[in-house]
C-alpha cells in the first residue's frame, strides 16, 4: 500500500488561520493524505496575540514552528522577516518532505514560504489567487505567488480568468469559492447575549459596530489618516458599542493599534479592542452586528454572506469584487459618517438582506481536498506559460 500523500499547510495569521481550518480538518480525516502544519508570522508574535495558542487549544498538530521575528512593522522589518523566512522555512521542508505545500492569500510571509519551496522543488498550492487589492504590496506578492504556484484555487471565475491570463495552465486552476464559505456553514451558533458577555460588553447595545482597519501599506501616512478620521467619524454614534479586531503586521500597523487604544480608552463600556476574537467568537460578532467597519477582506467577502452591512473605507480592497450590501466610502471622515448613516437605513438592510452568492457555494474545503489528493504530481514542477488564444 502506497504511503499517504503529505500535504503542508502553511498559517501565518489568525485570518489566514480560520480560513484554512476546515481544509485541515478535511485533510485530517482522510485516509489518503496527511497533514503537516507549519505555524509562522503574526501566530508566534506576542505584540499580536500569540494566536498559535488558539490553534494548540483546536487540537491542530503543529509539524512546524518557522519563528520570522515578526517584531517591527518598518519596511527593512518586514523585509528582514522576509528574508529570514526563506532559509528558515526551506529548512522545515526539507525535514517534512511535503508532497504539496498549501498556502493562501498574500501576505509577505507568503512570499517567503512560495520562495522556499519553489528552491526546494516542491509543487505548491495556492489559494484565493487573482484578486485584486490595488491598495498593497500584497497585490504584487500574490500575483508573484501566481507564477510560482503549480495548482491554484479560486474564489470566483473571474479570479480563475485572472489567474489563466497570468499564464496557468487552465487545468490546474480550479474555483472552489471564497474560503470563508465552510467557516460560516459549520460555525457554531450563539446567542446574542452570550456573544456580548463573552466580548465584555452590554447585549441591549444598539448598534453593534465590528470595525478592522489594517494599513494601506502603498500608503501608510494615509493609513495613519485613515484611523484618525475613523475613530474621529465613530463618536459621532456615542452610543454605538465599537469592537476593534487586531490589524495586520503590515507597515504602520503600530500607529493604528496605538489610535484604536486611545480611542476605546475614552469609554470603556461601550468600546472593546481584540487582538484575536478567534474564529467562533469572531463570525459570531460578525453574524450579530449591525454593520462591519473597515478596509479587511472580510468586509467585502463574509459579512455580505452573512447578511451584515459593510462600509469598506479607502483604497485597501479597491479592486475586489464586491456585491451591493458593500458602501464604499473614502477615509475622509464627513464620508465615513455618511456612509454609516447610510448602512442602518432600511433601504440598505433590505438590500443586505438579499445576501449573496458571488463567492460561491457549497464546500470550498471538500473541492480543494479532492484536487489535492487526486491530482497526478508527476512532471507538474515543469510549467508552461499558457499563451491567450
Amino acid at each position: 500500500m502506497s504511503r499517504p500523500r503529505k500535504i503542508c499547510v502553511v498559517t501565518g495569521s489568525r485570518a489566514e488561520y480560520g480560513l484554512l481550518y476546515w481544509l485541515m480538518r478535511e485533510i485530517e480525516d482522510d485516509p489518503e493524505l496527511e497533514l503537516q502544519v507549519v505555524v509562522t508570522g503574526m501566530h508566534l508574535s506576542r505584540a499580536f496575540g500569540y494566536t498559535v495558542s488558539e490553534i494548540e487549544a483546536d487540537g491542530i498538530p503543529i509539524a512546524a514552528r518557522v519563528d520570522i521575528q515578526l517584531d517591527a512593522d518598518t519596511p527593512f522589518g518586514i523585509a528582514t522577516s522576509v528574508g529570514i523566512g526563506v532559509p528558515l522555512f526551506a529548512k522545515a521542508l526539507i525535514e517534512l518532505a511535503p508532497d504539496i505545500v498549501v498556502i493562501l492569500g498574500d501576505r509577505f510571509e507568503v512570499l517567503a514560504v512560495a520562495q522556499a519551496s519553489m528552491l526546494c522543488r516542491i509543487p505548491i498550492a495556492h489559494i484565493h489567487g487573482g484578486e485584486l487589492t490595488e491598495g498593497l504590496i500584497d497585490e504584487a506578492i500574490r500575483h508573484a505567488v501566481t507564477k510560482m504556484s503549480h495548482l491554484h484555487f479560486t474564489a470566483t471565475t473571474q479570479y480563475r480568468d485572472r489567474v489563466i491570463q497570468l499564464g496557468e495552465d487552465p487545468a490546474n486552476v480550479f474555483q472552489v469559492g471564497a474560503m470563508g464559505l465552510d467557516a460560516i456553514d459549520r460555525n457554531e451558533i450563539m446567542a446574542h447575549e452570550q456573544v456580548c458577555q463573552s466580548i465584555g460588553i452590554p447585549d441591549v447595545i444598539k448598534p453593534l459596530f465590528l470595525v478592522t482597519y489594517h494599513p494601506v501599506s502603498l500608503d501608510p501616512v494615509k493609513s495613519m489618516l485613515g484611523i484618525e478620521n475613523l475613530t474621529a467619524a465613530l463618536e459621532h454614534f456615542p452610543l454605538a458599542g465599537v469592537i476593534f479586531t487586531g490589524t495586520n503586521a503590515d507597515h504602520g500597523g503600530h500607529y493604528i493599534t496605538e489610535t484604536i487604544n486611545t480611542f476605546v480608552k475614552k469609554n470603556p463600556n461601550l468600546r472593546r479592542s481584540e487582538s484575536s476574537l478567534g474564529q467562533r467568537l469572531y463570525l459570531n460578532t460578525l453574524a450579530h452586528a449591525d454593520l462591519v467597519i473597515g478596509n479587511s477582506s472580510s468586509g467585502i467577502i463574509e459579512a455580505p454572506i452573512m447578511r451584515t452591512p459593510t462600509v469598506n473605507i479607502g483604497d485597501r480592497q479597491a479592486g475586489r469584487m464586491r456585491p451591493p450590501s458593500v458602501i464604499d466610502c473614502s477615509d475622509d471622515m464627513a464620508d465615513i459618517i455618511a456612509a454609516i448613516a447610510s448602512s442602518q437605513s432600511d433601504e440598505h438592510r433590505r438590500l443586505t438582506e438579499i445576501g449573496t452568492d458571488m463567492y460561491g457555494v457549497g464546500s470550498p474545503a471538500s473541492k480543494v481536498v479532492t484536487v489535492l489528493r487526486d491530482v497526478p504530481l508527476d512532471g507538474i514542477l515543469f510549467k508552461r506559460f499558457w499563451d491567450l488564444p
